[in-house]
């Protein structure tokens, strides 16, 4: 058996007054199952619940982005209960969009219909761009949402994106925001 002579990245831990984000596990995989199956969820991310086999490439590609890139996204759970709320993080996808946003890491979140409306997308977002804030050397980051996706849309503005352009996506429309890296 051969074995590689790097370490292996992982998602660090990052704890806010409600939340815990943290790597994922492969014992994540039913709680995202139920979060990619679900339509409410999946409305303005795709249009349509993924398969089993896309959520497991999902799940791996997120740890792999920790692996090849030192930053992807985490598992997000309630504290005081350690029940599964959704996933949070940067990302490299290589999209094709106009225009190109390549070399800034993209947001994005995700979270399960139960803990909608309760403040923790921007909880968690907010602990994300601060760990971004302290590690990338972009001058800073971007996300896509979906124009009718009103409550992504204010969260990442509760979180200082500012839209910068409609564009589309796979054939549907989108809109860019950016958001530049705070500086002590």
């Amino acid at each position: 058996m051969q074995t590689s002579s790097h370490s292996v990245a992982a998602a660090p831990m990052l704890e806010t007054e409600r939340l815990v984000l943290r790597a994922h596990r492969v014992s994540d995989f039913a709680d995202s199952l139920d979060l990619w199956r679900n339509p409410e969820v999946t409305r303005f991310i795709g249009g349509r619940p993924y398969t089993q086999e896309e959520i497991w490439a999902r799940l791996v590609r997120y740890v792999g982005h920790w692996v090849l890139l030192g930053y992807g996204y985490w598992a997000v759970t309630d504290k005081a209960t350690g029940r599964f709320i959704g996933e949070v993080g940067f990302a490299d996808f290589k999209r094709d969009i106009e225009p190109s946003f390549e070399g800034m890491p993209e947001i994005g979140w995700v979270l399960a219909p139960h803990a909608h409306g309760k403040g923790y997308a921007t909880e968690a977002v907010r602990a994300a761009i601060a760990w971004g804030d302290d590690h990338f050397e972009a001058a800073g980051t971007v996300c896509i949402i979906a124009p009718e996706n009103q409550p992504s849309i204010r969260v990442a503005e509760k979180c200082g994106y500012r839209e910068f352009l409609h564009t589309t996506y796979k054939d549907n429309p989108t809109i860019m925001f950016m958001r530049g890296r705070a500086t002590a």
